[in-house]
């Protein structure tokens, strides 16, 4: 899930080698792909605030121009084709639909010399299962308020060594897809909260080593692994821009990066859409092998 810093890899520069700075924008990007964001708008007016939920999951409601909209984070395993979220509005219970379109995914083979990363032993996977169950919770943390914006800042100067989606294969053998975005910087670099919130969680896991997960409300949760060192403690109210914690290669990691996951409705969606448009992610084709996770 985690990765590393590259010898030979995809390199998208131009982002994350600018300044940490704040995009102005009310809801993230729209990109209705599988992994992707759909914002859909909602017949709902005056009465109590709708309840929206996609699959079972609350999904979160901003009100914007005099309308609501749903801010919904779709599963990268969905396949392409319509979608519906369920409204409740006071009494009135109505069905809105959306369309998923298709996106592929680029696939990185990657070879990992501690081989317990790749087949875990079975007192290793015993571990991971416990720390599965707290990970998940705190991913799919839901507040009623916004604790931040959704104009997201930079949280660590780098360049991304693995983008959002790639299909793994661990030593030949496949795995779950990518669902963060690797910065690789030099170790010891600061990490920061890209928007306000609350520390929800805090731990060292097997595979993520070291980890922060802020709460930002409405089931929009970040999660920061590999650090160094951690600069937080649950239940303690971050600001944007604050220092959460240091790049580090902890947990099932080659080299020093941050995986960073933005889970939205308990969905890990691309990072990259909390930024604007016109921000070009410049791509380095020179090689597309990378060092390991």
């Amino acid at each position: 899930m985690m990765n590393h810093r590259p010898a030979k890899a995809l390199l998208y520069c131009l982002l994350f080698m600018i300044p940490c700075s704040s995009w102005s924008m009310g809801v993230p990007r729209v990109d209705a792909v599988p992994g992707g964001i759909a914002v859909v708008a909602l017949d709902a007016t005056g009465g109590p605030d709708p309840t929206v939920t996609y699959e079972n999951k609350r999904v979160m409601v901003l009100h914007d121009h005099n309308r609501w909209q749903a801010v919904v984070g779709i599963p990268l395993g969905t396949k392409p084709g319509a979608q519906h979220i369920s409204v409740h509005a006071g009494t009135k219970r109505t069905t809105v639909n959306f369309e998923v379109h298709d996106k592929h995914y680029a696939t990185e083979r990657i070879t990992l010399k501690d081989k317990r990363k790749v087949n875990p032993t079975p007192a290793d996977l015993r571990r991971i299962h416990r720390e599965r169950r707290e990970i998940d919770k705190a991913l799919s943390h839901w507040s009623p308020q916004r604790r931040g914006e959704l104009n997201f800042m930079v949280p660590v100067h780098g360049v991304v060594s693995s983008p959002y989606g790639l299909r793994r294969i661990f030593n030949g053998q496949p795995r779950n897809p990518h669902t963060g975005v690797d910065i690789a910087a030099p170790a010891g670099t600061p990490i920061h909260a890209p928007a306000a919130g609350t520390v929800v969680a805090t731990g060292s896991y097997f595979f993520n080593g070291n980890t922060v997960l802020l709460d930002h409300g409405q089931g929009l949760v970040t999660m920061y692994c590999h650090m160094s060192k951690i600069a937080v403690k649950p239940g303690q109210q971050v600001n944007r821009g604050e220092v959460i914690g240091y790049i580090g290669m902890t947990g099932r990691a080659t080299g020093p990066h941050t995986h960073w996951g933005v889970s939205l409705n308990d969905t890990m969606v691309n990072p990259e859409l909390f930024f604007p448009s016109d921000v070009v992610f410049e791509q380095d084709l020179a090689g597309s092998e990378t060092a390991g996770k």
